[in-house]
C-alpha cells in the first residue's frame, strides 16, 4: 500500500488482537456454561457434552412487544435469557385477553420440554424490552449434537460406572492406556525400551549414524544402529540454540512429555532423550517404508483403496489419541510415515496439546492449507480442527494438492474462511469421498463428522468407509497397498538424499533442557 495523500491510520497488532478474541470467547464460554448448568435438564451433563452445546447456541434479537413464543403453537426450540426482560401471559377462562403470569430475566430459560419431544407451547413470551438477547437451540440441533434426552441419561448412568472405573484405575499401579497392540509388538517395544534404558547418557557411545532422513530449520533427523547390533532407529537431532531463538522451548518439552505417554501403533514411539551442549535429541522408532509425502509427489495422487488405508490408519491415530485428550493439529502428508510393514504412523508432536474435557485452546498453529477456519478466526479450537483436517487430507491424497492454496498465506487463509461449499470438486473425487469431505469440513465445528454424538463412529461408519476391516487394521492383519520392500533395519532407499551438515552449531548453556 502507498499514501498518495495525508493519512491516518488505526493499527492493531495481531498478538493484541488474538488476545482480545480469546478473553472475550472465555468470558462468554464461561457465561453461557453458568447458564445451563443452571437448567436441571442439562446440570449433570459433563463438561465436554456441555461446551458441545454451548457451541451450538445461536443468539436472537427481539424488540419491545415481539413475542418470542405464541400460546397454543408447537415448538422444538429451547430459550436461555442472555440480555433484557421478557413477560409470560396465558389465556384463562376467567378473560378474554392473555393475563400477565410472571417476568423472566437474564439467566432464565423457557422452552426446556421441547428439547424431549414436540411441545405446545402452553403461554405466550413476549419481549418486554427494546433489543432482548436470547440464546436458543432446536431439538434437532440438540440431538445431532448431544443425542436424544433419552440417550442422556443412559449416557449419564454409563459416564458415573465409568468414572468410578477411571478412578479405581488411576490407582493401580503400573497402569497405563494403550492403543492395542500385537503381541509380538508389545514384547518388541518393551525389549527395545530396556535396552535402550542402559544406555549411556551420551548418545553416540553406543549409536552410530548410517544417513541422515530428514532436515528442517529445527535440525536433522538421523538414521542411527547400535553398534555391532542390528538394530536401528531415528534420531531427531534438534539444535538447541534455535529452540532458544525462536522460544520453542514450551513446544518441545510438550512433543517430549506427550510422546512418553503415547502407546499406539498408529504413532511413532518415542524410546529416549538424550541431550548436550549443543543439541537435544529424541530417538525414535525407525520407519524406513519413507514419508507418505515423497510416495504422493512422485505418484501424482492415490487411489481410492490407498486413500481409504491411509485415512483408516490416521483415523485410529487421532481415535487413541482425543479418548486420553491430545488435539493433534498439525496432520499433512509430510508428517505421515510409513513403517516396514506399509503402516502409517503419526510423527512430529510439536502442535500437540492436551486439552481438558470440554476444553478449547486459542494458540494459532498448524500449516496454512490445513488450518481450520475457528483458527485463523482466533475463535478457540478443540478436536474438531483434526477432523477438518482429516477432510483436507482426504481431497489431497485423492488429487495429489489440497483444497484450499493461493499465492501466500493470507490468500489461502481467505479461501478457507469462503467455505468448502463454495469448491468445486475435480471429476476424479467421485461422490462418496466427496460427501466425506464436505462433512468433515463443515465450516461450524459442531456441524462436523466426528465431532457429533457418535464422535469418531461416524467417521468409520461413513458410506464410503462401508466395508473396510476396522477390526483387522487395528491389530495389523490387513495388508497395505503401501508396503515396499526392505532388505534391512538400515536400508533407508526410500529416503531422499541430504548432504551433510555445514558447520557445528554453538553450545547453548542456559538449562533450560535440564530435565530433557
Amino acid at each position: 500500500l502507498k499514501a498518495i495523500t495525508n493519512v491516518k491510520t488505526w493499527a492493531l497488532d495481531r498478538e493484541v488482537f488474538q488476545n482480545i478474541m480469546r478473553v472475550t470467547a472465555q468470558s462468554r464460554q464461561e457465561q453461557y456454561r453458568n447458564f445451563l448448568r443452571s437448567v436441571s435438564l442439562l446440570k449433570n451433563l459433563p463438561e465436554d457434552k456441555l461446551t458441545k452445546i454451548m457451541d451450538c447456541l445461536e443468539v436472537e434479537y427481539y424488540d419491545k412487544g415481539d413475542y418470542v413464543i405464541r400460546e397454543g403453537e408447537e415448538g422444538s426450540t429451547f430459550f436461555i435469557i442472555a440480555k433484557g426482560k421478557v413477560i409470560v401471559t396465558q389465556s384463562t377462562a376467567d378473560h378474554s385477553h392473555p393475563q400477565l403470569i410472571k417476568s423472566l430475566h437474564k439467566g432464565d430459560y423457557f422452552g426446556e420440554k421441547a428439547l424431549i419431544s414436540d411441545d405446545v407451547r402452553s403461554a405466550n413470551v413476549i419481549a418486554d424490552e427494546h433489543n432482548v438477547e436470547c440464546l436458543v437451540i432446536d431439538r434437532e440441533t440438540f440431538n445431532q449434537t448431544v443425542g436424544t434426552y433419552e440417550e442422556l441419561q443412559t449416557y449419564l448412568e454409563g459416564y458415573v460406572a465409568n468414572l468410578a472405573w477411571a478412578d479405581e484405575k488411576r490407582h493401580a499401579k503400573g497402569r497405563s492406556f494403550c492403543g492395542q497392540l500385537t503381541k509380538e509388538v508389545s514384547l518388541e517395544m518393551i525389549e527395545l525400551k530396556e535396552k535402550v534404558a542402559q544406555f549411556p547418557p551420551s548418545p553416540f557411545q553406543n549409536l552410530e549414524v548410517v544417513t541422515t532422513l530428514g532436515v528442517g530449520g529445527f535440525g536433522r533427523v538421523e538414521l542411527v544402529k547400535v553398534k555391532n547390533e542390528n538394530m536401528a532407529f531415528a534420531m531427531k537431532c534438534i539444535k538447541k540454540k534455535h529452540i532458544v531463538d525462536t522460544k520453542q522451548q514450551e513446544h518441545i518439552y510438550s512433543e517430549k512429555k506427550i510422546l512418553e505417554q503415547i502407546c499406539s501403533p498408529f504413532i511413532v514411539k518415542l524410546y529416549r532423550t538424550f541431550k548436550d551442549s549443543k543439541y537435544v535429541y529424541m530417538l525414535l522408532e525407525a520407519c524406513l517404508g519413507g514419508e507418505l509425502w515423497s510416495l504422493l509427489r512422485d505418484r501424482g495422487s492415490f487411489d481410492e483403496a490407498t486413500t481409504k488405508f491411509c485415512v483408516g490408519c490416521v483415523t485410529e491415530a487421532f481415535d487413541y489419541l482425543h479418548h486420553i485428550g491430545i488435539i493433534y493439529r498439525d496432520l499433512k502428508p509430510e508428517n505421515l510415515i510409513l513403517d516396514a510393514e506399509g503402516y502409517i504412523k503419526l510423527v512430529d508432536f510439536g502442535f500437540a496439546k492436551k486439552i481438558g474435557s470440554g476444553q478449547k485452546t486459542w494458540t494459532f498453529c498448524g500449516t496454512p492449507e490445513y488450518v481450520a477456519p475457528e483458527v485463523i478466526l482466533s475463535k478457540g479450537h478443540d478436536f474438531s480442527v483434526d477432523f477438518w483436517s482429516l477432510g483436507i487430507l482426504v481431497y489431497e491424497l485423492l488429487t495429489g494438492s489440497p483444497p484450499f492454496s493461493g499465492a501466500d498465506q493470507m490468500l489461502t487463509y481467505n479461501l478457507i474462511l469462503k467455505g468448502i461449499e463454495k469448491l468445486d470438486f475435480p471429476k476424479i473425487i467421485t461422490r462418496r469421498p466427496e460427501d466425506l469431505i464436505r462433512r468433515l469440513c463443515r465450516q461450524n465445528p459442531t456441524e462436523r463428522l466426528g465431532n457429533l454424538r457418535n464422535g469418531i463412529t461416524d467417521i468409520k461408519k461413513h458410506r464410503w468407509l462401508s466395508g473396510f476391516n476396522w477390526d483387522g487394521l487395528k491389530v495389523r492383519k490387513l495388508s497395505s497397498p503401501l508396503k515396499r520392500e526392505l532388505s534391512g533395519p538400515t536400508d533407508y532407499s526410500y529416503f531422499d538424499s541430504y548432504p551433510p551438515e555445514e558447520g557445528t552449531p554453538p553450545d547453548e548453556l542456559s538449562g533450560w533442557d535440564k530435565d530433557f
